[in-house]
């Protein structure tokens, strides 16, 4: 009986983890709070809590498609390729086209905390790792 409970537990919380969060290996975590198609064919937006841990680095990846997002609290250093680096502080605001390479450091001793829109070709991984500058 407690076998089949630790059982129905974890896949309870595998069921959670894999449609709600999406982490990375590094310091990143997506919480999705919604997701619904748009007016493009093939393609979803997912809205997401992001958060990047104090002293953290989001590790580099892409993206499906385009993503926008806010910073809701704290600051991070955005490190997109081809462009200077950017310090973005709690109201502001960025947009990062669909495959392009980002990490985002919280080089800060409290979270990063974004609130991230991800309009996305539906089926394919909302984030691939990149490879290692």
């Amino acid at each position: 009986m407690r076998t089949t409970r630790t059982h129905l537990a974890l896949g309870a919380l595998l069921v959670l983890a894999a449609g709600g969060v999406y982490a990375q290996a590094s310091g990143l975590t997506r919480t999705m709070v919604g997701r619904a198609d748009v007016s493009v064919p093939g393609r979803e937006a997912i809205v997401a809590r992001v958060e990047v841990g104090p002293g953290l680095k989001a590790g580099r990846h892409t993206h499906p498609g385009d993503e926008i997002g806010y910073v809701l609290e704290g600051e991070t250093l955005l490190l997109i390729d081809g462009e200077a680096p950017r310090r973005l502080k709690a109201g502001e605001g960025y947009v990062i086209p669909a495959g392009v390479i980002h990490d985002a450091h919280n080089d800060s001793n409290a979270p990063v905390k974004l609130l991230g829109v991800y309009v996305v070709e539906k089926g394919k991984p909302l984030a691939t790792p990149a490879p290692a500058k």
